[in-house]
C-alpha cells in the first residue's frame, strides 16, 4: 500500500477507534501529525511516533501521553496495530516498509482523521489560503459561546498552547487539507471555503480538477457552507453549488461572505490600526465593528468566515467580536519574533504567491515600519516551483529587498535544474529594478539580510520549511 497520489484518491478502509488502539505516528512533531496524535492520545488510544529532532511540539506530545522516539527505525513500529503517515514520508521510510513486511495496518494521516470524526459532527474549513487562522478563530468564537468542540489544526493555537485538543461536545473543528485527498475522506457537516487557488497541481494534475474537488466536499456538506465571494474561485463555485443544491432539494444554506454589496454576510470599513485591524460586519442587516489583533485584509475575511460560520451555529456575533478582540493568533501567522537593530523581525507560513503578496502587503503597512520591508522566501516542493516558479513574479512589488533561498523539499524528489533561483529569476525578468538577491544557504540567507537591515525596518521571513527559524538565527548572530 502506498501513499495517494492523484486526484481522486481511492480511500482507504475506516479504522474501527471504538477500543483503544496501539497507533504509531511517524514524522510525529509535523503540526498535522502532531495534532492528529494529541487526538489520538486524548481519546484513550496508546500513541507512539518517531521523529528526527527535538522541538517545543514533542513536549507537548508527551505531555499528553504521547510516547516519542528520536529517530526512525524498524523496531519502533514492531509492537502496533496501525501506523500512520502523511505525504511528507517517502514509501522507503522503514517504518512503513517495515509495518508492511509485517502485515500492519498502514494508514495514510487523511483516512486515519477520517476514521476519527465518524461520531463527530465536523465543522471543516477548506481552502487555498487562510485555513489555519479561521479554524483557530472559529474554534475561539464556538468556545467563547460556552461550546467545547474538539479540533484539530495544522498549526498551534498561541491562547491553547497546541493545535488539536478532545472536547466534550460531539462537535470537531477540522483545518480541511485538500492537498493529498484528506478533504474526500473526512465526513463534513458544515464547511467554510475561504478561497480556491491553483496549488497541488502534482496531485490534482489539472486546475479543473481543484475546482471539482471543491465542488465536491461542498456538495455533501448537510448544514451549512459558507464561501468567499470576493474570491474568484469562490464565486465561480458559487452557481454551480446552487444549483446542485436545487436539484436535490437539499437544504444546505449557503451562506456569502465578503465585501460585495450581495455577499450575505457583508465587510466594509476596513481600516489597518497600532494593534491590528478594525472594519464593520453586517449580519442580518446590522453593523457591528470588530477589533482584530491580526494583520492585513485576508486576515479581517478569515475572522468574517468564522464569525458566518458560528453564527450558523448559534453564536450571537457580540460574542463572536469579543473573541475576536482577544485573539492569540496561532503560530507562524504574521508572528512579530524579535527586534534586531531597532528593526522588526516577523514570520509567516505565507508560501503561495497570493499569501506572500497579502503578508507583504501588511507588513508594507505596519506601523512599526520607517524603513524598508526586507522579504526573505523560502521556496517549498521541487514539484510546485517546476510548475509556478513564473507565478511568483509580482508577488513581492511591495517589497524594497527580496532575498530568495533554495527549495525546502517537504518530503519531494529534486528535479534536475529546479532550485529557488527560478524564482528569483522570475521577479528580475518581470522587474528588472527589484533588488533581488538569490542565497542558498541558510548562511547566506542570514548575511544578506544583515548587510541590508537597518533601524526602522521590517523583515518578513516566509515559507512553510524551516524558515521560520530565520529570526532566532538572526538575533543569535547578532549577538556573537
Amino acid at each position: 500500500m502506498t501513499r495517494p497520489r492523484h486526484y481522486p484518491r481511492t480511500p482507504q478502509p475506516r479504522l474501527n477507534l471504538s477500543s483503544p488502539r496501539r497507533i504509531h505516528v511517524v514524522g510525529v512533531g509535523g503540526p498535522g501529525m502532531s495534532a492528529l496524535a494529541i487526538m489520538l492520545a486524548e481519546r484513550g488510544h496508546v500513541v507512539s511516533g518517531s521523529e528526527i529532532r527535538e522541538s517545543d511540539v514533542l513536549d507537548t506530545l508527551r505531555s499528553v501521553g504521547v510516547s516519542v522516539i528520536m529517530g526512525q527505525k524498524a523496531d519502533n513500529v514492531t509492537d502496533v496495530d496501525v501506523v500512520a503517515y502523511s505525504t511528507a514520508i517517502p514509501d522507503d521510510n522503514v517504518e512503513l516498509v517495515t509495518a508492511r513486511e509485517k502485515g500492519i495496518t498502514v494508514l495514510h494521516r487523511g483516512d486515519v482523521l477520517g476514521s476519527l470524526s465518524l461520531d463527530d459532527r465536523v465543522i471543516a474549513v477548506a481552502g487555498t489560503h487562510g485555513k489555519t487562522t479561521t479554524s483557530a478563530l472559529l474554534l475561539s468564537m464556538l468556545r467563547g459561546a460556552g461550546q467545547d468542540p474538539s479540533y484539530v489544526i495544522g498549526a498551534e493555537v498561541r491562547d491553547l498552547g497546541r493545535g488539536a485538543g478532545n472536547g466534550r461536545d460531539n462537535v470537531m473543528v477540522v483545518e480541511l487539507d485538500e492537498s493529498d485527498g484528506t478533504a474526500e475522506v473526512v465526513p463534513v457537516e458544515s464547511v467554510i471555503i475561504t478561497n480556491i487557488d491553483i496549488d497541488h497541481l502534482d496531485y490534482f494534475i489539472t486546475p479543473e480538477n481543484i475546482d471539482t474537488a471543491f465542488f465536491d466536499i461542498a456538495s455533501l456538506v448537510t448544514h451549512h457552507v459558507v464561501l468567499c465571494v470576493d474570491d474568484i474561485g469562490g464565486a465561480r463555485l458559487l452557481p454551480r453549488l446552487r444549483d446542485d443544491f436545487l436539484q436535490r432539494g437539499t437544504s444546505t444554506t449557503v451562506v456569502t461572505y465578503g465585501s460585495t454589496a450581495d455577499a450575505d454576510v457583508r465587510i466594509s470599513g476596513f481600516t489597518e490600526t497600532a494593534i491590528g485591524t478594525k472594519f464593520v460586519v453586517s449580519v442580518l442587516g446590522q453593523d457591528y465593528h470588530v477589533m482584530l489583533p491580526l494583520r492585513g485584509w485576508h486576515n479581517a475575511l478569515n475572522c468574517t468566515a468564522a464569525i458566518a460560520m458560528a453564527h450558523a451555529y448559534g453564536v450571537d456575533v457580540d460574542i463572536s467580536i469579543v473573541c475576536a478582540a482577544s485573539f492569540g493568533g496561532v503560530a507562524r501567522r504574521f508572528e512579530e519574533c524579535a527586534t534586531v537593530r531597532e528593526a522588526l523581525l516577523i514570520d509567516d507560513y505565507a508560501h503561495l504567491p497570493a499569501e506572500i503578496a497579502a503578508v507583504v502587503h501588511a507588513a508594507h503597512g505596519h506601523p512599526r515600519r520607517q524603513g524598508k520591508v526586507i522579504a526573505v522566501f523560502q521556496p517549498n516542493r521541487f514539484h510546485r516551483i517546476a510548475q509556478m516558479a513564473d507565478d511568483y513574479a509580482d508577488c513581492f512589488q511591495l517589497a524594497d529587498v527580496v532575498v530568495i533561498t533554495d527549495i525546502y523539499a517537504s518530503g519531494t524528489t529534486p528535479i534536475e535544474g529546479v532550485t529557488g533561483k527560478l524564482v528569483a529569476d522570475a521577479i528580475t525578468t518581470q522587474h528588472p529594478d527589484a533588488h533581488v538577491i538569490w542565497a542558498p544557504t541558510r548562511a547566506d540567507v542570514i548575511g544578506a539580510v544583515l548587510q541590508v537591515l537597518s533601524a526602522g525596518d521590517v523583515c518578513i521571513s516566509m515559507g512553510c520549511g524551516d524558515i521560520g527559524q530565520l529570526p532566532l538565527e538572526i538575533t543569535a548572530q547578532v549577538k556573537l
